[in-house]
């Protein structure tokens, strides 16, 4: 099976890249055909192949459940396992994205497995604090010449356009892809 790349997928063209998170073949449709650059799922990545030309992230089974996809999503939970889980990701051809909350997860991930993509979560926020302002604060320590998507669930248009301002090259939304790419076509 060929894999698609994300990292190419959000790494070409001018503006922030928005991938989407959908449940069905639908809602993969309708994502590419509203200027998506790629598709985040949950399970469901056989089925979803041949309903999109987009690169398929996976988010959530291990890199053997996502064989299916292109990409998966890593976590910091076991840092000791993380080395493991990026080396099988390459035996799958898998590319991998660290999902990481805080600086101490980002220093860890960097430091172990040297990531092309990173994931800045705003789960470490404070209470006070906004998860738009929370992210961009990630984004400052994040090296040169990574890849750095947010993950914004709730995102505006206005969220968007402020995280593409910062240099964030992607962002993982749910919803509306239309909304936050107005009428042009995927360029914020």
């Amino acid at each position: 099976m060929t894999h698609r790349r994300l990292s190419q997928a959000i790494a070409e063209g001018d503006g922030i890249s928005v991938l989407v998170h959908v449940r069905d073949a639908d809602g993969a449709r309708g994502a590419e055909e509203s200027g998506a650059k790629g598709i985040v799922v949950g399970s469901g990545l056989a089925e979803l192949r041949s309903h999109t030309a987009l690169p398929l992230l996976a988010y959530g089974p291990a890199p053997d459940a996502a064989a299916a996809g292109d990409a998966v999503v890593l976590t910091v939970d076991d840092p000791d396992a993380l080395r493991d889980l990026a080396e099988r990701c390459h035996e799958l051809g898998l590319e991998y994205v660290v999902r990481v909350r805080d600086d101490d997860e980002l220093g860890h991930v960097l430091e172990h497995v040297d990531p092309e993509i990173l994931l800045l979560a705003a789960d470490a926020a404070e209470s006070e604090q906004e998860p738009l302002d929370r992210l961009l604060e990630l984004l400052l320590d994040v090296p040169a010449g990574k890849l750095a998507i947010a993950e914004l669930s709730g995102a505006s248009r206005e969220d968007v356009e402020e995280l593409e301002r910062a240099g964030v090259d992607a962002v993982l939304v749910s919803g509306d892809v239309e909304a936050l790419v107005g009428d042009g076509v995927p360029d914020v």
